[in-house]
């Protein structure tokens, strides 16, 4: 089966973790269109927007290294994964180089235990900065931090404070390092349920709150649109704190053209906003790396 996100940054914010599971059978992709254009040679050479796909969620059968292969292979420049405790990251930093492909953001926090609790606030700043270390010796300006599972007994608001002032916390680190944390909102009705952050506005606050230019929120369109819909509109009010971005399409978290999403005007939307980060592939190809590639491709072509 597919390696579950909060499982596995849950119990890699504890201990040391291994590579992602082995990926099961994946169900048939959908019938090409008639009107699909041919596939290229590198899908991830895209005119407009520069993809990284997850390394936790695609080639998953393959050792860490090898998925990096694969992913210049198929010719992206970046790549994205999770959590950098467990992994060999001098073989990463050094794959890095050789492939000539960026790390464009990892988790440096993950769902256990609860950014959402000061209790954990004092392992948090710790964990930040050895984070940083590492980010530094990847070449990577972005880090992920998630908010947390819900608290029994205390209200969302008082677990948001709790957000806010645990970044709050790390600003020194970060600037210091000049290493920007992503903070990622999930979604309630599918994946998440009894996790504290939903939806962009309460991410946007918090982070204005912290009131850092290196604090800004993951928009997980896959995530907002479950949550909340209007993908262009949130892009466009959440942007000046905007930090990066991942797509998936919905229902399934499959890559752009499974689901409902119009990802070619979402991303028009993004580039026009002026954005010219990563955009994170955190989906689960549906039938092969290959065929998510090849769609992804065609998504970006306005």
């Amino acid at each position: 089966m597919q390696p579950d996100r909060r499982n596995f940054l849950g119990s890699a914010a504890l201990a040391a973790t291994g590579t992602a599971a082995a990926a099961g059978q994946q169900p048939p992709a959908a019938p090409a269109r008639q009107d699909q254009p041919a596939a290229v040679q590198q899908p991830g050479r895209t005119p407009h927007t520069r993809f990284a796909p997850n390394l936790e969620m695609w080639w998953t059968r393959r050792p860490f290294i090898e998925r990096m292969e694969q992913a210049a292979r198929l010719g992206y420049r970046g790549v994205e994964f999770w959590p950098w405790r467990g992994k060999d990251i001098a073989a990463i930093a050094d794959a890095s180089r050789r492939l000539n492909l960026e790390i464009a953001q990892f988790t440096a926090w993950g769902f256990r235990p609860g950014l959402n609790d000061p209790r954990n606030h004092g392992r948090f700043v710790e964990e930040v900065e050895a984070s940083c270390e590492t980010a530094r010796r990847l070449n990577c300006s972005l880090m992920c931090v998630v908010g947390g599972d819900d608290i029994i007994g205390v209200t969302q608001p008082r677990m948001h404070d709790a957000v806010i002032d645990g970044l709050r916390r790390v600003v020194p680190i970060v600037e210091r390092h000049r290493i920007t944390l992503i903070l990622e909102p999930m979604n309630i009705r599918v994946d998440h349920r009894g996790h504290c952050l939903y939806g962009s506005e309460p991410a946007v606050r918090i982070v204005r709150a912290v009131n850092s230019r290196y604090g800004k929120v993951l928009f997980d369109l896959y995530h907002n649109q479950i949550t909340e819909g209007d993908l262009c509109g949130r892009l466009r009010e959440g942007y000046p704190h905007l930090g990066y971005v991942q797509v998936a399409d919905h229902p399934g978290r499959n890559e752009p053209g499974t689901g409902e999403i119009n990802y070619t005007r979402v991303l028009k939307q993004l580039h026009d906003l002026g954005y010219r980060g990563y955009v994170g592939l955190e989906l689960r190809p549906r039938r092969s790396e290959e065929d998510a590639a090849q769609a992804a491709y065609r998504v970006d072509q306005w």
